[in-house]
């Protein structure tokens, strides 16, 4: 996977970059991430960015021409058509599982974090094909929100994580939270290791499981179960 992330703070976002599981699958060549600073394509002497909103009010705006340039610079560079380009928003659409597993099948993708009061309506409709959010609520930028993104689609690439079936097994993958986990010592101030875990009936170990995340998921995210299935925990 090839990711390019165009930002006006790249020194923001190339830390995590550079850490733990990111860091191990550019290392194994299973994606490449590139980030761009925006001032790349500013205007004039002092690499001009932003400017007043048309109409008033609080805030700047990322201006169209930087943006626009930047991406035509990309897509040149690339040289073919990106699957997508996203903008990180608080108005997209919400960012969940089973977007991040269609996302994680694409092979090129273009990342715009917003800043600011965010970026002028043209760029929206001329050259994003996807805006996605991280939940509702506003942020300072879309730097963060594009690291999860980023983070999301990585670890789903095959070879990326040590145990293949680590990430099948994560919360909503198929709409349920995970079981409970627990590790070593198998008693810890007075609170055991359920049983069945230590038992060694593998059978046992996933219909626990299975439980587990049924009732978790009943308490915690009840919004999750699809209606006949609530009704078959009640």
């Amino acid at each position: 996977m090839h990711i390019d992330l165009i930002t006006v703070l790249p020194n923001l976002v190339r830390s995590p970059l550079d850490h733990s599981i990111l860091q191990r699958a550019q290392e194994k060549g299973l994606v490449e991430i590139h980030v761009h600073d925006l001032r790349e394509w500013g205007l004039g002497s002092y690499r001009q960015i932003d400017d007043l909103p048309y109409g008033g009010g609080g805030g700047m705006v990322l201006r169209p021409e930087p943006l626009f340039a930047g991406v035509a610079s990309l897509q040149k560079d690339l040289g073919q058509p990106y699957d997508e380009i996203i903008y990180l928003t608080p108005d997209g659409e919400t960012l969940d599982q089973p977007l991040a597993n269609r996302l994680s099948l694409c092979k090129n993708l273009l990342l715009i974090a917003g800043h600011y009061k965010g970026i002028d309506q043209r760029v929206r409709d001329a050259l994003v094909t996807r805006e996605v959010s991280i939940g509702d609520y506003v942020l300072s930028g879309g730097e963060l929100p594009a690291l999860v993104l980023i983070d999301a689609l990585v670890r789903l690439l095959p070879g990326v994580l040590g145990d293949a079936n680590s990430a099948l097994s994560d919360s909503f993958q198929d709409g349920l939270l995970d079981a409970p986990a627990y590790t070593r010592p198998p008693e810890f101030k007075g609170m055991s290791v359920p049983d069945v875990l230590t038992s060694g009936d593998h059978g046992a170990i996933l219909s626990w499981r299975e439980e587990q995340r049924t009732e978790k998921t009943q308490r915690l995210r009840p919004d999750l179960l699809p209606p006949e299935h609530e009704e078959s925990v009640e």
